[in-house]
């Protein structure tokens, strides 16, 4: 949210509680009215609105330096809007409109998200991809990285000849990283290494040394040292992935079910995609 120096001075300077003007009965709603700028009522449910789109920082401040800080910022809001309100073009028009689209497809997945990450589901997406599945393997290796074949097999020469491997790696890889440990890559699993890598590791024999294996960064000498099982997380460590993509699944098949449902044509097939940086359009 931009900073707008009224609103910040109000929260800094506001010193008094401020209470809502209330009803003759004594009820306050968010119809209730704050505030009055040359005839517009401000009530305090934009109040409200306002606060819920503050920062967190700033939504932890007291209540009362809050509340008189956000009724400066409506106020001048609303008469920034007053100034404008006659000169509202299609571009402003057209503004409000793809905003409110937005909140409200937000608004509509909230129910779809909320009855989807539950604790039970959340369970059962745990057991189906790590409690009930087979172990992941994961793998503990050394590598010599040089820049052609021809200096990889002469390297994988000197092994084969008894030569130690870690010395050849601090002598003569170029992945400086692990080059200093001997081209030591501690343990690690599938997935986080290039595709030509992981194979050579996964088909050879702990204890032996594979290669020239080529990928993007060069020829590589690999030295597998251990294969095992790797433990398998806890719910709580793997949570939040759980939660994102029980989300994802229920929000594209939410969406995927209004839409086939509804009557959709699409009459901008046959328009130039060029078009999209045409703001002139907006103008016209």
């Amino acid at each position: 949210m931009a900073k707008q120096s009224g609103f910040w001075t109000g929260l800094v300077l506001a010193c008094g509680l401020a209470f809502p003007a209330v009803a003759q009965d004594g009820t306050v709603t968010a119809d209730t009215v704050v505030a009055t700028v040359n005839g517009t009522d401000i009530t305090l449910g934009e109040l409200i609105i306002l606060r819920e789109k503050l920062p967190a920082q700033y939504q932890a401040l007291p209540d009362d330096m809050l509340f008189n800080g956000l009724i400066d910022q409506a106020i001048q809001q609303t008469a920034l809007e007053q100034s404008v309100a006659d000169g509202k073009t299609k571009r402003d028009e057209l503004w409000m409109r793809t905003d409110q689209r937005s909140y409200l497809a937000g608004k509509a997945l909230q129910a779809v998200v909320q009855a989807a990450v539950t604790d039970a589901a959340l369970q059962a997406a745990y057991d189906e991809k790590y409690a009930n599945a087979p172990a992941a393997k994961e793998y503990s290796a050394q590598h010599i990285l040089v820049d052609s074949e021809e200096k990889a097999k002469e390297l994988k020469a000197q092994i084969d000849g008894g030569a130690d491997f870690a010395e050849l790696a601090k002598a003569n890889s170029s992945d400086t990283g692990s080059a200093v440990n001997g081209g030591d890559l501690g343990w690690f699993g599938l997935g986080m290494m290039v595709k030509p890598f992981e194979e050579a590791v996964v088909a050879a024999t702990p204890g032996t040394v594979v290669g020239p294996v080529q990928t993007d960064f060069g020829w590589h000498l690999i030295k597998v040292n251990e294969a095992r099982d790797a433990a398998k997380p806890s719910i709580d460590e793997v949570r939040e992935e759980l939660a994102a993509e029980l989300e994802q699944k229920a929000v594209e098949a939410h969406i995927t079910e209004l839409t086939g449902k509804a009557e959709i044509t699409r009459q901008g097939e046959g328009l130039d995609p060029a078009l999209l940086r045409d703001a002139t359009l907006l103008d016209k």
